[in-house]
């Protein structure tokens, strides 16, 4: 059963966007730096940390700064399917800065065969790159990791885990990919014993899972006059 929860667009096409924003020099980079990778991989991992310096990082989207888009399309042109492209992305994560790694991540959707226009056949086999970020405590790259790649893949259980960690570490949950589709019964049920905790403690309790919560109103805290209490006074009451 799908519950209430944020529907996030897919991130655009890092392809489609940069060819209208790159001066012309950065652009004739970024194109001989892509027909690079496509002949030979192993160029990547000696063009890969240099994107910021030749491309920028400024903000390009939402979902996309400069550097991430340029990386991506670096990513895309790889000629690797399978166990090869997901070796060569495990190489460039792991020895990456954040952004380098925020980039593997964001274009992981770019990468697997059931998103159109994906341009490799990655499958499943990225996953313990998302699960590696999702043991760690950088919430930019936790956010990144839960793009659609990550909704669509990771299991039931993996994925409530990951959304309770967003909780508590106050990540947004309008940043988290597939919730319309993937917010259950059993994670509206670990988001009230979540907010339970908190009221008891007196903390506010994050208003983006009430929806999720109340979906299941036999599991909302409102059983609770504390609870209810500290589910309606959001606004005022010290969440630190």
């Amino acid at each position: 059963m799908a519950v209430p929860g944020p529907t996030l667009q897919p991130p655009e096409d890092p392809r489609a966007l940069l060819p209208a924003v790159l001066e012309p020099a950065t652009r004739a980079w970024l194109d001989t730096a892509t027909a690079r990778v496509a002949a030979d991989p192993a160029a990547i991992h000696g063009l890969f940390p240099g994107v910021r310096r030749r491309c920028g990082d400024t903000g390009l989207t939402a979902h996309w700064s400069v550097d991430e888009a340029a990386r991506a399309v670096l990513v895309t042109a790889l000629p690797l399917r399978g166990p090869a492209l997901a070796d060569t992305l495990t190489r460039l994560h792991r020895h990456g800065d954040p952004a380098e790694q925020r980039a593997v991540l964001r274009a992981l959707p770019l990468l697997d065969p059931g998103t159109p226009g994906a341009a490799g056949e990655l499958g499943d086999l990225a996953l313990p790159l998302v699960r590696e970020t999702l043991r760690g405590n950088d919430t930019t790259l936790i956010t990144a990791a839960l793009g659609p790649y990550a909704a669509a893949r990771l299991p039931d259980t993996e994925y409530r885990q990951a959304v309770l960690k967003c909780v508590f570490y106050e990540i947004p949950l309008d940043r988290v990919h597939g919730l319309d589709v993937r917010a259950d019964r059993e994670l509206a049920r670990m988001l009230a014993d979540f907010a339970r905790e908190r009221a008891a403690a007196g903390r506010a309790v994050p208003p983006d899972i009430e929806p999720l919560i109340r979906a299941f109103p036999d599991l909302a805290p409102a059983q609770d006059p504390h609870a209810e209490r500290n589910m309606t006074a959001l606004g005022t009451t010290d969440g630190n």
